[in-house]
């Protein structure tokens, strides 16, 4: 319900002909697959980002009766549900596509999340909760409560479904939990750096920015509006890499569910017609979308800033994101390794077994020559005489030629080779389009949008 409320949101504010924001050239009434897209989170967290996307989209682009076709015998069939529209989603997996989910299976950042447990600040920490975690033992059944292992989504999800646990929990605990698990998220998906290991969520994200931003700046491109259905992570890391926690420090932590991040690509009014940026946030479905500024700017940012002090931060493919997360395998050895587990193992037994046949076939070609050699024809009785004598050969000789033996002995040993599978893993695309974005077809005081929304669990 409340993603729905987000795409209905969203779909007032950039499709509706009667906003001041409404993209001009866009289709709103029946969605235009080139130009809309939706990418979507298909991480550890299973389906929920997915009917979460599934939501929004609907509130986008909700059901329409001209949603219709026309048969050859003049029948007009009109989509289910009154003209349900179904647009086109990707799912990223991340064993495709690190861009939506570069945290997981990744050293550096598990060394980095280690680093900050043994940190002072996180050690001083966990002893001011001690309490706090010592109070809610009987409301985690037997899961781990440590700051650690922050449970507070389990308490808030408990709450929201199970009526005896919301009649049970006492006041206040839900808000302490809220805290120490802001405390956390925000110290492991940080980092001091722009290019530090620990905003490695924000870092995959700026390449879907900085790409789509290519995409919706050059005319010749039909994408307007393109849509990323993600989690919390990448949020977390977005606003600190940019600054905007140096303004806005409540946003440090995890943002409520429906959070989401439109970015605005608009046409300087003249003489600077240059482009610029303005990024708006709404925390969950109450309140309204409101302005924040990144790198120390107070209001719209130059397009071309922004791309500067971004685009060395970026992770830009799964190649690179295998060197920031394994700095001591430069060449992707343990990698390679790992992909080709099964190949290996496959090809080690065939090499094996090939070797012995040929051991066996050669023994086997060994003893035969030795039987050949002793099988000769024996009269019975002694020999006669032990002497040899050359009696020559049968000569062939033509018009006096040269004689030639017509003797030829030779065995021949079939070869055995052993054959390697190689696997070559599918290109990724070339660009990776994950955010929803606008873009006006007018190339005068357009007004272009991207946008990124979120769900999490």
């Amino acid at each position: 319900a409340d993603s729905f409320r987000l795409g209905s949101t969203l779909r007032s504010m950039y499709l509706d002909t009667s906003s001041p924001t409404y993209i001009s050239g866009i289709r709103s009434d029946l969605v235009d697959n080139n130009e809309v897209k939706a990418r979507v989170k298909a991480g550890v967290e299973g389906t929920v980002v997915f009917d979460s996307a599934i939501a929004v989209l609907q509130g986008l682009f909700p059901p329409n009766p001209n949603n219709k076709i026309q048969l050859a015998n003049d029948t007009t069939i009109v989509a289910p549900l009154g003209g349900y529209q179904y647009v086109p989603v990707e799912t990223v997996e991340p064993g495709n596509d690190r861009s939506l989910e570069s945290w997981t299976d990744c050293p550096a950042f598990a060394k980095h999340t280690k680093s900050f447990y043994n940190s002072e600040a996180f050690k001083k920490k966990a002893k001011d909760a001690e309490h706090f975690f010592h109070a809610i033992k009987d409301f985690v059944f037997g899961r781990p409560a440590t700051l650690e292992n922050a449970i507070y989504d389990f308490m808030n999800t408990e709450l929201i479904h199970n009526k005896t646990y919301a009649h049970r929990l006492p006041p206040t605990l839900l808000e302490q939990a809220r805290g120490y698990a802001n405390y956390h998220e925000d110290g492991v998906f940080s980092d001091k750096e722009i290019t530090g290991i620990g905003n490695i969520a924000g870092r995959t994200l700026l390449n879907t920015i900085l790409t789509s931003l290519e995409r919706i700046a050059f005319n010749g491109d039909p994408l307007q509006f393109l849509l990323v259905q993600t989690t919390y992570q990448p949020f977390i890391s977005f606003f600190h890499q940019t600054g905007i926690t140096d303004e806005h420090p409540e946003l440090k932590g995890i943002p409520d569910y429906s959070s989401a991040i439109v970015i605005e690509l608009r046409r300087g009014s003249a003489p600077d017609v240059r482009d610029f940026l303005r990024i708006k946030f709404k925390n969950g479905t109450t309140g309204h979308f409101k302005d924040v500024h990144v790198f120390g700017h107070h209001a719209d940012i130059p397009l071309t800033e922004f791309i500067y002090r971004a685009e060395n931060a970026a992770i830009t493919s799964n190649r690179q994101w295998k060197e920031v997360c394994n700095p001591s395998d430069s060449y992707g050895i343990s990698s390679l390794l790992e992909g080709s587990n099964t190949q290996a193992a496959f090809t080690g037994a065939f090499t094996f077994v090939s070797l012995l046949a040929l051991f066996m076939l050669a023994q086997f070609v060994k003893r035969s020559r030795a039987r050949a050699q002793e099988a000769r024809l024996r009269l019975p009785g002694n020999e006669v005489s032990t002497n040899v004598i050359n009696y020559g050969t049968i000569s062939r000789s033509s018009g006096g030629g040269h004689e030639t033996p017509d003797m030829w002995e030779g065995v021949t040993v079939p070869v055995l080779a052993s054959a390697r599978w190689c696997c070559k893993p599918s290109d990724l695309p070339a660009r990776v389009l994950t955010f929803s974005s606008e873009r006006c077809s007018c190339p005068s005081l357009g007004e272009d949008k991207i946008g990124l929304n979120t769900s999490h669990v």
